[in-house]
């Protein structure tokens, strides 16, 4: 089922998640909803806030980006209470953009590694180091269940040039290809 993505104003998107229980109920189809969901909307990322839910959950599909980038060839994968124990003091900066703040992208400095904690879709355990795009998209999820967005990262500025663009969303005055909750 496609659920509707929740956009940037909505207050789900900045409170901090509370973790899941290992009976959360429906958990499976919830996970299946949001890759159908991502998958529409042709997101490579999908936290649980970004569809109305403060959960510590978020989905990821590299699989889609596999031409170009063969290492992800078959990556889909969920996490269920993830945490970042550890990062690496290298990093670097790509452009990011957000389901949730459709039509803006930045360019944001992120750690290359990231060492994190999580349950799968099966509920087994994984203590792993994620490495390059994979650890850069990670992390943009992951922010998300910290109530935070990619475009807390960006300078002063960049955030004074888009400013009337994320005002025109807080007022529901944006259109997507996607199902959207708008602010009302």
């Amino acid at each position: 089922m496609i659920l509707p993505m929740y956009i940037f104003g909505q207050q789900v998107l900045r409170k901090q998640a509370e973790d899941i229980p290992t009976d959360y109920p429906n958990l499976k189809e919830l996970i299946d909803n949001m890759f159908e969901t991502m998958k529409r909307a042709e997101g490579v990322g999908l936290a649980a806030p970004q569809i109305g839910l403060a959960i510590r959950l978020f989905v990821v599909d590299l699989d889609v980006i596999s031409d170009d980038m063969p290492q992800y060839k078959g990556f889909l994968h969920a996490y269920i209470n993830p945490q970042i124990v550890e990062v690496s003091d290298e990093t670097n900066v790509s452009e990011e953009g957000c389901l949730s703040v459709p039509g803006i992208h930045e360019n944001v400095r992120r750690p290359v590694r990231v060492h994190a904690t999580y349950l799968d879709e099966n509920l087994v355990e994984h203590d792993e180091w994620i490495d390059d795009f994979a650890a850069r998209v990670f992390q943009h999820e992951y922010d998300h269940l910290e109530g935070k967005m990619f475009i807390d990262h960006i300078s002063p500025l960049r955030k004074q040039l888009i400013k009337k663009k994320l005002i025109a969303m807080q007022k529901g005055q944006i259109s997507c290809d996607y199902k959207i909750k708008q602010n009302r």
